[in-house]
């Protein structure tokens, strides 16, 4: 559903709080289908981006792996490498 949402476990250094949050905007987002909502729907918009923030937040704490944690510039570099090769054909 939501397959723009960059992936946020398991990476080195973890994700930070900013990153959490922009996620959950962009969920709250595609799921209500506005990028701004109305002055009437403002505080249940906001409220939402903050449950899930938070709830993403416990999530990605109490997540475990043995997987050794992803270096981040090295998944951007993988990125836009696969960007670069999608808009070149």
């Amino acid at each position: 559903m939501c397959r723009n949402i960059k992936p946020l476990f398991n990476f080195e250094p973890p994700a930070s709080e900013e990153e959490i949050r922009a996620a959950a905007l962009q969920f709250v987002r595609k799921i209500s289908g506005v990028n701004q909502p109305s002055q009437a729907n403002q505080a249940a918009f906001l409220a939402a981006v903050e449950a899930i923030a938070g709830i993403s937040t416990t999530l990605l704490d109490k997540l475990e792996t043995n997987a050794p944690p992803k270096d981040r510039e090295v998944e951007t570099a993988k990125a836009r490498a696969r960007n670069a090769r999608r808009f070149a054909n």
